[in-house]
């Protein structure tokens, strides 16, 4: 069916699940990772460049090569942004993966592996020893697919909560 054109000129643009999921797990300290309403899509940008707009340096960035003009242009928008395009992306810290292993523990039924897994989350190295821990006992699995579950309800929680349209693809890019 076709949509008129005053109703497609309403319609929000619709955020995939598989890349507010990714954005979760690719969060690096020399970029700022934005949620962009005008294409429902997460846009990364160095620090670097956002800061040579900020300070008001444009003129460093005159001779950035052809690669990163795009960038240079979502940063200038992000920064000249008073609309509220650009949000925050779902995030990494806010997720709460060490609680989620917790709530995973909680869900083994041998009590044996079960008391293993909470042992090695105790303390610093807790996340290489949970991993080593599941390896061991042959549950990475089960874990991987409790973590996608509770990563997916968390990113649609996030999209609830700022108004967000998304569509469910990450069955269908899982298979």
């Amino acid at each position: 069916m076709e949509i008129e054109k005053s109703e497609k000129a309403d319609m929000k643009p619709v955020a995939s699940l598989t890349d507010l999921v990714d954005s979760l797990d690719f969060q690096h300290e020399d970029y700022r990772s934005y949620f962009d309403r005008q294409t429902a899509r997460v846009v990364s940008v160095e620090i670097s460049i956002l800061s040579a707009f900020e300070e008001g340096d444009e003129e460093d960035l005159d001779d950035v090569p052809d690669w990163q003009k795009n960038e240079v242009e979502i940063a200038r928008a992000i920064v000249n942004d008073n609309s509220k395009r650009f949000i925050n992306p779902p995030d990494k810290f806010d997720f709460h993966e060490y609680r989620h292993m917790e709530d995973f523990i909680d869900t083994v039924d041998d009590a044996q592996i079960a008391k293993h897994l909470a042992r090695a989350i105790r303390g610093s190295g807790a996340f290489r020893r949970f991993k080593e821990t599941l390896y061991h006992f042959d549950i990475q699995e089960r874990w991987f697919q409790y973590r996608a579950k509770a990563m997916k309800e968390f990113v649609i929680k996030w999209a609830e909560e700022n108004d967000i349209a998304y569509e469910d693809d990450l069955k269908a890019k899982r298979k």
